[in-house]
């Protein structure tokens, strides 16, 4: 099936950029897919997967997890202020802290539960004016400021301009997190994974190249 070939595809990755076997991890994207295909990539012993919706998920991950142990499922899309309380129950670690004001959101809500979601930085590499994200030059601030809040910022996350090489995009975010103390990197999708893993990712998001297209009518 095409998760095997996804599977080899980064091991092979990883040996030609030097890389440990295994230090890659294989985020599923799972967005708006039928169940079926989700379902036959968890009986192929997947167990980490991406959620662009937190409603989304709500629907259907508690009966998944309850079926199949051992999964994870990580938020990578925007996420509004008024379903974190509902995203960090939901899921194990959030891809998409973009703003002050939700680090200040999340704060509060670790503290009142005793614990919170692992969480990476989005940074806008691109500076595009329609896309979420930390701007490079604001970068080293925000993390600081999330820190401070004892937030467990882990790495930061980016998605390269459509239309561009993705590879410079990628390096200056793994500039950006050695520079912060910061070994994790969430970037590299169906397309450009290949060239993540050459730049240090540590996550990468496929779904397409997984699940197949996605039918969003």
């Amino acid at each position: 099936m095409a998760l095997a070939e996804i599977k080899d595809r980064i091991a092979t990755a990883e040996t030609r950029a030097g890389r440990a076997p295994g230090s890659v991890q294989l985020i599923a994207v799972s967005k708006v897919q039928p169940d079926d295909r989700v379902e036959a990539v968890l009986r192929a012993g997947h167990r980490l997967f991406g959620e662009n919706y937190v409603q989304e998920a709500q629907g259907k991950w508690p009966e998944w997890r309850a079926e199949f142990p051992g999964c994870a499922v990580h938020m990578i899309g925007p996420l509004q202020s008024n379903k974190a309380k509902l995203a960090v129950e939901l899921f194990e670690a959030i891809h998409t802290l973009d703003r002050p004001s939700l680090a200040k959101k999340l704060a509060g809500l670790a503290q009142t539960r005793g614990a919170s979601p692992d969480l990476f930085v989005q940074v806008n590499t691109g500076c595009e004016p329609q896309k979420a994200g930390v701007l490079p030059d604001d970068l080293d601030r925000f993390v600081t400021d999330a820190q401070r809040l004892d937030l467990p910022v882990k790495g930061l996350m980016c998605i390269p301009p459509e239309g561009e090489d993705p590879a410079p995009h990628f390096a200056m975010l793994a500039k950006m997190a050695a520079r912060n103390g910061l070994d994790q990197l969430s970037m590299g999708m169906s397309s450009d994974f290949e060239a993540a893993i050459a730049a240090g990712a540590t996550h990468v998001r496929v779904g397409s190249a997984i699940f197949g297209a996605r039918d969003y009518s």
